[in-house]
């Protein structure tokens, strides 16, 4: 595809980064050219410095030929204007970074009218991403399939837990649990596991199943799996303020820590039912008065990783609550990731993730469609749902007898709302949506699967 990016910052650098992987031409606008020597330098795309809603400049970078153009400046409103523009120049498909909570309520009407494809609210979908993971507080992250039905978790495999130098087949006849074990994380190495592959202590491991045998694992292992009920939100910005709501709404009771006075009297008005606390949540005692040694979740969500980062190692010293850290910027991901500070999370992943399954979708054949695509194991895999259209090579075939390309696991069949984990004998209908986990990048299509 032909794709124009505007804005050269964390979202617009990492979406050249995983699309520029998958082939595609890219022209990168920013106003910085410092910003835009640094892409040049490491990928193949081209770039030019101007302003990205002069019908010029957009001119100048293809648009006429573009299929997709992608606004991901700093500003809601030149994001809009850049793809109004786009439009009305080019007639290709546009996605705008909207981010200003007012602007949320009224994505519909602004996507209705103005003729845009995609919206993306990179702090409300932060703010949904911690929600879900506190719904289920073992879990380490949750990426959901099947409109809610099937849910991929991941979680650390301790010891108590009492399935370390087990085979994935040994845990299944065990504990007889209709789950599918489709990825673990061991150190550096990422493994698709088959019946035959040993777990350890400490694995990551990440499981799929529907939600309510998802929970009966987590009971047969004896781990608690119910939602908290309480949340201490350190930082009062975007994210905080869209997650103070989610959980509010939750029946979650909600103290937040904000250092800004006016921001606290204006998250006051906001969340009448939130506990808005004006003060550092840096300051150690502060947040021992506030009552982290019995919170159930500590969420970090300031301005700053370093913060974030050490606020979570200080919950989980004095406290038993899960912890959740957000990250902009710090690229040290196998570092964070040593650290088992509970979830991490970085928006600019959540963003690019859902462009590109986007991107994905848009490539499409007739055959089958991408309809959910997520980063996983560390980046270094991809969980992708896709929508089966019509017969294929892939269909009435016995998944025993498929040639599937190695690393690749079919871990989950949505067929008219039911959820099948397959075995060697089950197989692929039209109508079904399947859920696939491959260190294969780059699959649009189901019949991608095959040798």
């Amino acid at each position: 595809m032909n794709i124009i990016i505007i804005g050269c910052g964390k979202v617009g650098a990492t979406l050249v980064e995983q699309l520029s992987a998958e082939n595609h031409n890219i022209v990168i606008i920013d106003i910085q050219e410092s910003k835009l020597e640094a892409i040049s330098s490491t990928y193949d795309v081209m770039t030019l410095a101007g302003n990205g809603a002069s019908f010029n400049v957009q001119q100048e970078a293809g648009v006429r030929n573009a299929d997709l153009l992608i606004a991901v400046t700093g500003s809601d409103e030149l994001n809009l204007l850049c793809c109004v523009i786009a439009k009305k120049s080019g007639h290709c498909n546009t996605i705008a970074r909207v981010r200003n909570s007012l602007y949320s309520k009224e994505i519909s009407f602004i996507k209705r009218q103005l003729g845009i494809s995609m919206i993306i609210n990179p702090e409300l979908t932060t703010a949904m991403e911690i929600a879900k993971i506190l719904r289920f507080p073992s879990a380490i992250k949750i990426d959901t399939f099947a409109k809610g039905r099937a849910e991929l978790l991941k979680f650390k495999l301790k010891p108590e837990f009492g399935l370390g130098n087990m085979t994935v087949q040994d845990i299944s006849d065990r504990l007889k649990c209709n789950i599918l074990v489709c990825g673990v994380e061991r150190g550096d190495d990422v493994f698709i596991p088959n019946g035959n592959f040993v777990l350890r202590d400490n694995d990551s491991v990440s499981i799929m199943a529907s939600p309510k045998d998802t929970a009966e694992f987590f009971r047969k292992i004896g781990v608690v799996s119910h939602r908290v009920k309480t949340a201490l939100i350190i930082g009062g910005g975007k994210v905080g303020y869209y997650l103070a709501a989610q959980l509010l709404d939750m029946g979650i009771r909600v103290r937040i820590i904000e250092l800004d006075r006016a921001r606290c009297e204006q998250l006051s008005e906001l969340l009448p039912k939130a506990n808005v606390i004006c003060g550092d949540g840096t300051d150690q005692s502060l947040l021992m008065e506030e009552g982290l040694p019995y919170a159930q979740s500590v969420i970090s969500l300031t301005g700053f990783d370093e913060e974030n980062l050490l606020l979570s190692l200080f919950a989980m010293k004095h406290s038993s609550a899960k912890v959740v850290a957000k990250v902009n910027h710090i690229a040290f991901n196998d570092i964070i990731g040593g650290l088992d500070i509970g979830s991490v999370i970085y928006p600019k992943y959540l963003t690019a993730n859902k462009i590109i399954k986007y991107v994905r979708g848009a490539q499409n054949s007739m055959g089958s469609n991408v309809e959910t695509l997520y980063k996983i194991l560390n980046n270094q895999a991809e969980a992708l749902e896709f929508s089966i259209r019509q017969e294929s090579a892939i269909t009435q075939t016995p998944l025993m007898d498929l040639n599937l390309k190695s690393d690749l696991l079919i871990c989950c069949i949505n067929r008219n709302g039911n959820i099948i984990i397959p075995r060697g004998q089950d197989y692929i209908l039209p109508g079904d949506t399947v859920m696939v986990v491959t260190t294969q990048k780059g699959l649009r299509d189901i019949n991608d699967i095959l040798k």
